[in-house]
């Protein structure tokens, strides 16, 4: 009975055995505790105990070998997982610089822009933002200057308005400086340097050259800056254009390095050409509009002048009738 129960127990024995041998290896991997209980399972089924615990000590033998012959199929798997982590670290690597590139893109202002500019972009900006310098400086410029011209004009010309000689409207002027007293000097010099000659046309006609050339002069004055600003708005677009294009260009400069058309390579580039555009039509539309503006207020003082003109050219022909009236009645009498 008792050898029976020996075998029985051996049999059981063999059959856990080639149970754990069978199992896959992750069955294998679980803690012991698990086959522990399991071959504690049958122990109460043999009528005697002593027999059982004589033979449940044989088991761990085989158990530990094999535990310990499948540990090996584990490093390849580790190597596997490795191998396979290699795509994965390129692409964490590829969403890192992405990740890098896009809060500059969300930090993208002008002042940023032009600071991770190309050097010749840099120039070209620099240039455009200078050139509206000059643009608002020549209109505040010529603004107080025309106003001032025309206010000073008009005032004089109602004060020779009633007066019947040029030494009368030189005395109504006093000692001010400005275009009708330099009509009435040129007038006055002319009737000097012409005195003792009969004929009073070659008078008038040398004063009227006179007061063309005055005329000239002060147009010339008066334009001074007109040509800045017509510079500045035909040109401003145009370099505005060229700085579009040379960022533009290191735009695919860049793309062709990096291998890659993702957006955040080539917004960067694309934002500075387009600043530099910007740039360019702030500088051109102001100047456009101001010169304009100058124009027809240039046009608007012009004919003050030439109204000026006109009262001095009347007042050296009175001077002239009057001196030869007086010398007819001196003939007479």
């Amino acid at each position: 009975m008792k050898t029976m129960t020996s075998r029985a127990s051996l049999a059981a024995a063999l059959m856990l055995a080639a149970a754990w041998l069978a199992s896959p290896v992750s069955a294998q991997t679980q803690p012991p505790s698990a086959p522990a209980q399991s071959t504690a399972q049958p122990a109460p089924a043999g009528p005697a105990p002593a027999a059982p615990a004589a033979t449940t000590p044989a088991v761990p033998a085989p158990s530990a070998s094999t535990a310990a012959t499948p540990v090996a199929p584990t490093a390849p798997s580790a190597a596997a997982v490795s191998t396979t982590a290699k795509p994965d670290a390129k692409l964490d690597a590829k969403s890192d610089a992405a990740a890098g590139i896009a809060p500059a893109m969300k930090e993208l202002s002008p002042w940023v822009m032009f600071m991770s500019a190309d050097v010749i972009v840099k120039a070209v900006m620099i240039g455009l933002a200078f050139a509206s310098l000059m643009t608002w400086t020549v209109f505040i410029a010529k603004s107080i200057e025309l106003s001032v011209a025309s206010s000073k004009l008009r005032s004089a010309l109602k004060k020779v308005a009633e007066t019947r000689s040029l030494a009368e409207a030189q005395m109504a002027l006093g000692a001010k400086e400005g275009i009708l007293p330099s009509f009435l000097a040129a007038a006055l010099r002319e009737a000097r340097m012409s005195a003792g000659l009969s004929s009073d046309a070659g008078i008038k006609e040398r004063a009227a050259s006179s007061f063309s050339e005055i005329v000239r002069a002060e147009a010339r004055r008066i334009r001074i800056g007109m040509g800045v600003l017509a510079t500045i708005g035909s040109t401003s677009p145009f370099v505005g254009l060229f700085g579009t294009v040379w960022g533009i260009m290191n735009s695919f400069i860049g793309i062709s390095k990096s291998q890659t058309t993702n957006l955040a390579v080539v917004a960067p580039g694309i934002a500075e050409a387009l600043l530099a555009t910007a740039i360019g039509l702030v500088a051109a539309i102001p100047a456009v509009i101001i010169y304009n503006h100058f124009s027809r207020e240039t046009k608007g003082y012009l004919e003050l002048v030439s109204r000026a003109s006109g009262a001095a050219g009347r007042l050296l022909s009175r001077d002239l009738d009057r001196s030869h009236g007086s010398v007819h009645s001196r003939a007479a009498e």
